[in-house]
């Protein structure tokens, strides 16, 4: 009788909501929506933590009937992908910058499928963005993500999530802060590849024998890769604080 009474209606739609947090959230923050991990064991591990999280949860606050069950799932998948959403434009920091970093070095062609999201980018970005997620991991991003949802439980309730007009506004600020942060990143290497190209220009006015695709590029690459080798600690340190500061700003949602 005990078993039978556990899954009554109320108690079903509330891991169903549940669920659909977790499931959101695996699909758009950063490390758990990595595409080399398969469908199958994204929604596994949604399962598993719903299971986990469930005895914590508060009950649920909303009416049994479709139109608010729809409702409360849209309102769950929004709660994960704007939790996605604030991250990604966090972490596209270095992507952006790596692809600013390869247009200067004459990269731009040498694109590679990115295993993180899926598409194709150039190498440096891809290898940027590699280093970044090791970076992810060592910050132990993945655990304070499920200490967000865990306090999120106790105060948004489930299907109670709204778009207020601050987080959107902070969205827009964090978009245009990821192109600023980006370029700030990659300045150095364009700036010495502006440099060299000037020099490179007066050589050929002075000695025309001089053969910039023989020459030129070859040293403007070996250029830019010691330079991404010297600013390559800071740039890990910028993702670091642009993270933290992202994820210090999820309290907006509470």
């Amino acid at each position: 009788m005990g078993w039978v009474e556990l899954f009554n209606e109320t108690n079903v739609v509330a891991f169903v909501l549940l669920f659909f947090r977790f499931a959101a959230l695996f699909i758009a923050v950063p490390i758990f929506s990595h595409q080399n991990i398969p469908m199958t064991i994204k929604a596994a591990m949604a399962f598993f933590f719903t299971i986990v999280f469930y005895s914590s949860m508060p009950p649920l606050a909303i009416t049994i009937d479709v139109p608010t069950i729809v409702l409360a799932i849209l309102s769950e998948l929004f709660f994960g992908l704007a939790i996605g959403i604030v991250l990604l434009l966090a972490y596209n920091v270095i992507t952006f910058a790596g692809g600013q970093i390869s247009f200067m070095m004459g990269f731009s062609m040498a694109s590679a499928i990115d295993p993180q999201t899926g598409v194709s980018m150039p190498i440096i970005s891809q290898f940027l963005s590699l280093m970044g997620l090791m970076i992810l991991l060592a910050m132990d991003l993945h655990h304070w993500i499920l200490l967000f949802i865990d306090g999120s439980l106790k105060t948004i309730p489930l299907g109670g999530f709204l778009m207020t007009e601050d987080l959107f506004n902070y969205i827009i600020h964090a978009t245009s802060n990821m192109f600023l942060v980006g370029f700030m990143i990659a300045f150095p290497i364009i700036a010495l590849s502006w440099l060299a190209d000037v020099i490179f220009g007066m050589l050929m006015k002075t000695m025309p024998q001089f053969n910039l695709l023989v020459i030129g590029f070859p040293i403007k690459i070996m250029v830019a890769f010691a330079v991404l080798i010297a600013t390559f600690t800071a740039t890990m340190l910028i993702l670091k604080g642009q993270m933290q500061e992202a994820f210090n700003m999820l309290e907006m949602f509470f």
